[in-house]
C-alpha cells in the first residue's frame, strides 16, 4: 500500500491528527493506500503558507513570462511521464486506459495554453478627457481554493491551477478523497521546478472537513469547484460569508438533438462517446437523446446494437466502459434504472457485469431508457452513469423546448446537415457549450467551459478562465 502526505510550504506533510483514509480501485474495490485526514488545521497550514507565498517578494518578483516557464516545464513533465500518469489515473478513477492517456494530454495542454497566456492577459486605456489618462490593469486575485472532483482528478486539477499561477495567484488544491494520485504527482513536478515553496499546494482529507474548511477559510480570495450542485450551493454560501468570489461547474443533463438530415455514423459515434466516457461519471455527458419523429425508429435500432456490441471491464484492459466508482454511486445509478423500468421502458442494459478476477468491483452495463414522462425524475436529474434517456421532437420548436426542458445548461450537441437549423437552435439552446455535428470538440482546451442556470457560473478554460483569477485595478492619470 502506498502512503500519500499532503503538500504544504514545499514539504510532504501528516495530518495534525495523525488519522488517515483509505482509497481504493474501483475496478477491484481493493484498497491501494492512504491519504492523511486533513482537517480545519491542517487547511489553516495550506492556507497560510499560500497567504505568505502571495506577499513575499520571491514569488511578485517572478516576472510573467517567468511563471510561463515554470508552466512549460510542469507541460515537459507531464509528457514525459504520461504513461506512469496514464496509469494512475486508471488505477484511481477506474477510466479505460486509453481515456486516462487523453486525460493526461490535456492535462498538458492546459499547463502549455496557460504557460503561452502568462504574459498575454492586459488591461485596456479607456478615453476620458484631454489631460488625463485613464487605464485598467488585471492583478492576481491572491491566495485561490480549488476543490477537486473524483471523475477527472488530473485535467480539472490542472485547468485551473494553472490559469491561477498563470495571473500570479498561489493555490491550495483540496483533492477528491476517492481518487488523489496523480493531483500529488502534480505536486511532485511542482517541487522539481523553481516554483518557490508555498505557491502550490495539495491537502487531502473528506470534504465535509478539509473541503468545507477550505471554503469557509478567511484567508480565501475565490474557491474554484467543480461538483454535485448540492456542494455547489454549500460553497456558495460559505464563499458569502467573506464575500469572496466562486466559479462554480456543477451539474448537467444535457441533450443530444438528432435530425434526420444527420450524418448517421458521425451522430451515431458522437452520442455513444458522450455517454460512455468515464462510464457516464461526466457532468458534460450527453444523457439525454432528442430524436425526431421519423427517424427514431431507425436510429434507436441502430444505436440499441451499438450499445450491445460495447465491452465492459476493468481500465486497465482498455475495454469501452470501465467500472462505476463505488458502491454508493452504483446504488444511486441502479436506483434510478429502477425508476425508468417502472415509468417507461429499458431498450437494453440496466444489468450489474461480472468481471472475470474483478468481481467486487460494481460494472454496470449501458443503458438505454425509452417512453418516459419527460418531467420525471430519470428525465430531469443527473445520474452519473451510463444511462441514456431517449424522447422524440417532431419540429425545430419541440426540440428546442426539450432541449432546455431541465434545470441544468452545460453542454448541447445538434446533429444535422442543415446549418440555417443548427444556427437557429443554437441561438436559442440555454447551455454554456453547443456543438454543432460533434460533441466535445477533442476536449476544447481553448474553449470556455461552464453552465446556465443550475450547471453553474464562470467559466473554465480558454483565456475567459483567466479572469476568474484576476481582479481589475482603474487608474486615472491627470497629468494638464
Amino acid at each position: 500500500m502506498d502512503e500519500l502526505f499532503m503538500y504544504i510550504d514545499g514539504r510532504w506533510q501528516e495530518s495534525h491528527s495523525g488519522e488517515r483514509l483509505d482509497y481504493v480501485n474501483p475496478a477491484n474495490q481493493q484498497v491501494i493506500g492512504t491519504i492523511p485526514r486533513g482537517k480545519a488545521e491542517d487547511v489553516n497550514r495550506a492556507v497560510s503558507a499560500a497567504k505568505d507565498s502571495f506577499e513575499a517578494d520571491e514569488w511578485r518578483k517572478i516576472k510573467p513570462h517567468e511563471r510561463g516557464y515554470i508552466l512549460s516545464e510542469m507541460t515537459y513533465k507531464i509528457r514525459k511521464n504520461k504513461d506512469e500518469l496514464a496509469r494512475l489515473e486508471t488505477l484511481d478513477v477506474g477510466k479505460p486506459l486509453s481515456q486516462a492517456h487523453a486525460d493526461v494530454e490535456a492535462a498538458a495542454r492546459y499547463f502549455e495554453f496557460y504557460a503561452g497566456a502568462a504574459d498575454k492577459l492586459m488591461g485596456e486605456t479607456i478615453p476620458i478627457e484631454d489631460g488625463l489618462i485613464d487605464f485598467t490593469v488585471r492583478e492576481p486575485i491572491g491566495v485561490t481554493a480549488h476543490i477537486i472532483p473524483w471523475n477527472y482528478p488530473i485535467q480539472i486539477t490542472s485547468r485551473s491551477t494553472a490559469a491561477a499561477i498563470a495571473t500570479g495567484n498561489t493555490v491550495v488544491v483540496k483533492t477528491a478523497e476517492q481518487t488523489p494520485l496523480t493531483s500529488m504527482k502534480l505536486a511532485e513536478y511542482f517541487h522539481e521546478t523553481a516554483l518557490p515553496k508555498g505557491v502550490f499546494n495539495v491537502v487531502t482529507g473528506l470534504g465535509q472537513e478539509a473541503g468545507a474548511r477550505l471554503a469557509n477559510h478567511p484567508d480565501v480570495n475565490h474557491i474554484t469547484f467543480t461538483g454535485s450542485v448540492p456542494t455547489g450551493i454549500k460553497i456558495m454560501k460559505a464563499a458569502a460569508n467573506h464575500v469572496v468570489p466562486v466559479t462554480l461547474e456543477l451539474g448537467g443533463k444535457s441533450p443530444n438533438l438528432v435530425f434526420s438530415d444527420c450524418d448517421e455514423k458521425e451522430a451515431l459515434n458522437g452520442v455513444i462517446r458522450a455517454i460512455i466516457q468515464n462510464a457516464g461519471q461526466t457532468c458534460s455527458a450527453g444523457s439525454r437523446l432528442l430524436i425526431e419523429d421519423s427517424y427514431k425508429e431507425r436510429f434507436l435500432s441502430l444505436l440499441k446494437a451499438r450499445f450491445e456490441d460495447l465491452t465492459v471491464g476493468s481500465g486497465e484492459k482498455d475495454c469501452d466502459i470501465g467500472p462505476i466508482l463505488s458502491k454508493e454511486q452504483y446504488e444511486k445509478i441502479v436506483s434510478y434504472i429502477e425508476q425508468g423500468r417502472e415509468q417507461g421502458e429499458i431498450i437494453t442494459g440496466g444489468e450489474r457485469v461480472q468481471v472475470e478476477g474483478c468481481e467486487k468491483g460494481y460494472y454496470l452495463q449501458p443503458t438505454i431508457i425509452d417512453q418516459l414522462p419527460y418531467n420525471s425524475t430519470v428525465a430531469q436529474e443527473e445520474i452519473f452513469g451510463p444511462v441514456l434517456a431517449v424522447f422524440s421532437f417532431q419540429t425545430e420548436e419541440e426540440a428546442l423546448q426539450l432541449a432546455n426542458g431541465t434545470d441544468y445548461g452545460l453542454v448541447t450537441g445538434i446533429w444535422t446537415s442543415d446549418i440555417g437549423k443548427a444556427h437557429r437552435l443554437a441561438d436559442q439552446i440555454q447551455s454554456g457549450q453547443v456543438f454543432v455535428n460533434n460533441y466535445g470538440a477533442g476536449g476544447g482546451i481553448q474553449m470556455p467551459f461552464g453552465g446556465y442556470k443550475r450547471s453553474g457560473f464562470g467559466r473554465e478554460k480558454g483565456f475567459e478562465a483567466l479572469k476568474n483569477y484576476t481582479q481589475l485595478k482603474n487608474v486615472a492619470i491627470k497629468y494638464r
